[in-house]
């Protein structure tokens, strides 16, 4: 029986987000739960059920950042990126994530995610015909793991056990996610990675998004975003969708995360998140375009990422665009200013 803080699949509170068009045909259809906040912290649309309770997934990395740098852990520039990001697993995020090992005196054997492949395809393509082995430091999570290593290092605190959801460092992470999202956790699971989760709401994760862009430049909050900001590569990598993102829209904060979840705030505050209840991420980020460019935020530099093509026989025969009830909202916004 589905946990009844969990909008349900089939819930008719759900909207219709975004639909995947095959030869003149709809062959799919997105449903979940989106809300746009602007800088005064004002809802500007929210369809579906944005405070029902959601898995944030790796949306929440610039917060679990965030709770390390808090607690005393020197992150830096490209350190503090990846420690916000997922990686692809490319040499220069290994030799990043190898630094913060180094510095808080441990190496590869004391991550706890698990062993991967990098996703960047040359990269693991290299390594394949090298003969090398999958391993924890090319996991898209492992600079969020060496944070969290690098923040108990500096506290004293033991790290045979940084994942425990007991532990201080997974408490700092509690509250900071509590702090900024201004929703109260009120369940831990566990992520892929095996770090602990903590569950939110879609609406508090715009409202997260919205926090760090407008953090004062002095704030830990507002070292993350300007961290992410100057080096998107390390918060993604070559190609990558938040990384693209974050190139082609000037000061633009992107993080998305498994199972059909983003936030992206615009530099002025507008931000925008949702929770696709299928978990297919393949909408998410045009739809995030779509909703920022309807409420007046410059995303034109972002073209080629609205546009995602569906192919057949290696050629567009149709694309994915934004669905009914979001395509009536947004119409709705365009009208109004």
């Amino acid at each position: 029986m589905p946990h009844p803080s969990t909008a349900h699949p089939t819930d008719p509170a759900l909207a219709e987000l975004a639909v995947v068009e095959r030869s003149g045909m709809i062959e799919s259809r997105h449903f979940g739960s989106i809300v746009a906040i602007g800088p005064d912290g004002e809802t500007l649309l929210e369809l579906g059920a944005p405070d029902a309770r959601i898995l944030p997934r790796s949306t929440v990395k610039p917060l679990q950042a965030l709770a390390c740098l808090t607690e005393g852990a020197e992150l830096r520039g490209p350190e503090l990126a990846i420690a916000a990001g997922s990686h692809t697993g490319e040499d220069e995020h290994v030799r990043v994530v190898a630094d913060l090992l180094d510095r808080a005196g441990l190496d590869e054997s004391a991550l706890g995610c698990p062993a991967d492949r990098p996703e960047d395809e040359p990269t693991f393509e290299r390594l394949l015909r090298a003969g090398a082995a999958r391993t924890p430091i090319r996991m898209n999570c492992s600079g969020k793991h060496a944070a969290m290593l690098l923040a108990c290092a500096a506290n004293g605190w033991s790290t045979h056990d940084y994942l425990d959801h007991g532990h201080p460092v997974q408490q700092a992470v509690r509250r900071t996610m509590a702090q900024v999202t201004g929703v109260p956790v009120a369940r831990d699971a566990v992520d892929g990675c095996g770090a602990p989760l903590f569950d939110t709401t879609v609406r508090g994760l715009a409202q997260a998004f919205r926090a760090l862009v407008l953090a004062g430049p002095a704030t830990p909050a507002g070292q993350v975003a300007a961290a992410m900001r100057a080096h998107p590569f390390h918060v993604g990598g070559t190609g990558h969708q938040n990384t693209r993102l974050m190139e082609t829209v000037p000061g633009a904060l992107a993080k998305g995360g498994a199972e059909g979840v983003i936030g992206v705030a615009a530099p002025d505050g507008t931000a925008v998140a949702m929770k696709v209840v299928d978990g297919s991420p393949r909408a998410t980020t045009l739809l995030a375009l779509a909703v920022l460019g309807a409420l007046g935020v410059d995303v034109s530099g972002a073209g080629e990422l609205a546009r995602v093509p569906v192919l057949g026989g290696g050629r567009p025969v149709g694309a994915i665009g934004v669905g009914a009830d979001l395509d009536a909202a947004l119409r709705v916004r365009v009208a109004a200013r």
